[in-house]
């Protein structure tokens, strides 16, 4: 679970780049939490949290996609690059971005599911 400023603008940005929103709670108008997924991944955000600033790190999270050369297209003007696409040690493909929070994302595929 990452706890965000704002669940609704963070749940909105999320489902801008394909993520879909499973389940949620809304309070006097207000969402407070919500349950999302992108493929095999889920994520929950909650109310109450603070966004990260540019001189740490305070969450990771890594989300496994499809053909995150296309996403990475879609992605690349509407948040701040991090790392462009790049094959890792470990035997995928993935780059990383900020999301409206400045928490990193990275969409990762397995190596062996590109195809050139």
């Amino acid at each position: 679970m990452i706890h965000v400023p704002d669940v609704r603008a963070t749940v909105a940005w999320y489902e801008s780049i394909g993520f879909a929103v499973l389940n949620s709670v809304v309070d006097g108008g207000e969402m407070s939490w919500a349950l999302m997924s992108m493929g095999r991944s889920e994520v929950m955000f909650n109310a109450g949290g603070h966004p990260s600033t540019s001189h740490r790190r305070e969450v990771d999270l890594y989300v496994h996609a499809e053909n995150v050369a296309v996403l990475f297209e879609s992605l690349k003007t509407r948040a701040e690059v991090v790392k462009g696409i790049h094959d890792t040690f470990y035997g995928t493909r993935e780059f990383i971005v900020r999301d409206p929070n400045r928490f990193w994302v990275t969409f990762a595929e397995e190596a062996s599911s590109v195809t050139s």
